[in-house]
């Protein structure tokens, strides 16, 4: 597998660094939400592309999804996935890069119908989710549990493209887009928190786009 473009990486997290120093998005009075989070600007012609320099290529009959942690360990191939219930969701999503799109159509397994699936220890709280490029990004199990959540494999009534992480992603749309895993590899139930790929590197470890929760506070 090609290596991560460490230049990019090592450039949003130097931006992350200046944007907390310069105090953006700390102390201020937000309104009422309304569609479009503050600091975001509507795409309409594009749906942007944004990685670590790596666009793994997983073949459906290879792609392998593994439960670990604090759940009964399971692997689910290809057509175990596809046979789960499937949800067809209309939400926007929003990019901590400051895009924001509206009426996505996506198509998957709600998180809801997948942990139901599973044995899960009740000291669970938090989950790690790991992609096929090494990416890893932390969520509670009470973020988690918000309705638009889902595993999805199809966008706008087509596959999900490799460039943006098919065969199957998460779709957290209430947070910014990094919290939404590409190229989905590994689901990890963990006893606490821990932080993944960029919030150990200066973004939040939460990420509303509500109260513009882009980079973590000094």
């Amino acid at each position: 597998m090609a290596e991560p473009n460490e230049k990019l990486i090592d450039a949003k997290q130097n931006l992350a660094k200046t944007r907390v120093l310069q105090g953006k998005g700390l102390g201020r009075e937000y309104p009422a939400p309304g569609r479009l989070p503050p600091g975001q600007k509507l795409v309409t012609d594009s749906w942007p592309v944004l990685d670590l320099g790596l666009q793994p290529e997983i073949p459906q009959d290879m792609w392998l999804l593994k439960v670990s942690g604090l759940a009964t360990e399971r692997t689910f191939k290809w057509e175990e996935f596809n046979a789960l219930p499937q949800t067809e969701l209309i939400t926007d999503f929003h990019c901590v890069t400051t895009w924001s799109i509206y009426d996505a159509n996506i198509k998957g397994v709600l998180w809801a119908d997948f942990i139901a699936l599973l044995k899960v220890k009740p000291e669970a709280t938090h989950v790690m989710f790991h992609g096929y490029d090494g990416y890893t990004t932390n969520l509670p199990l009470t973020e988690l549990a918000k309705p638009d959540v889902a595993l999805i494999h199809s966008f706008a009534g087509k596959p999900l493209e490799r460039v943006h992480g098919g065969p199957v992603r998460m779709w957290v749309p209430q947070l910014y887009g990094w919290k939404s895993a590409k190229w989905l590899k590994g689901i990890e139930f963990m006893p606490k928190d821990k932080r993944g790929f960029w919030e150990v590197r200066g973004y939040h470890n939460h990420g509303d786009p509500w109260t513009e929760q882009r980079y973590s506070q000094p």
